[in-house]
């Protein structure tokens, strides 16, 4: 009699809802609490099918890792934030700036997807990088904490604050 085999369970990246999950696959990370802001074109909106680079923006867009594909694309702006909480109450955490060109007529764009992907970590670690990020830029970003949810900025650290200034 032949031994049924069972599957073997796999190992990979889990996005998890809840933070009380204690079995296979503890530990991984919980994107509940990060969200895309776009900034493109004079605006600055939440997208979260950024979340799985589906933004609006993004939609029909073959995008290359070589910034000489696009001569012709608009720099856009994928900026990560995260909200965290303490005894205060919640706050804007993290705050990471990633650039994008964007053609649309042409139906091509850059970016460097690892660098998505690592300013997304370093948001949700609490870190502050908005290089690149133009004065008008930081503005549009920071009208748009402030009337989402003015308690959270309110409770936002001055270094935040600061960056956006």
């Amino acid at each position: 009699m032949e031994q049924e085999k069972k599957p073997k369970k796999q190992l990979a990246f889990n996005v998890m809802s809840s933070g009380k999950h204690k079995g296979f696959g503890a530990g991984s990370i919980d994107l509940n609490n990060v969200s895309p802001v776009i900034i493109d074109q004079g605006r600055a909106y939440i997208d979260m099918g950024a979340m799985h680079a589906k933004s609006k923006l993004e939609r029909g867009i073959k995008f290359s890792a070589n910034r000489e594909d696009v001569p012709n694309g608009r720099k856009c702006w994928i900026v990560w934030v995260a909200v965290d909480r303490n005894e205060e109450g919640s706050f804007y955490g993290g705050l990471t700036a990633c650039e994008m060109l964007v053609d649309e007529e042409a139906r091509r764009g850059w970016k460097i997807l690892a660098d998505h992907v690592n300013r997304m970590d370093s948001a949700m670690k609490r870190r502050v990088l908005l290089e690149g990020l133009s004065e008008e830029e930081k503005g549009h970003l920071r009208e748009l904490l402030m009337t989402h949810n003015e308690e959270w900025w309110a409770n936002t650290s001055d270094e935040v604050k600061e960056a956006l200034a």
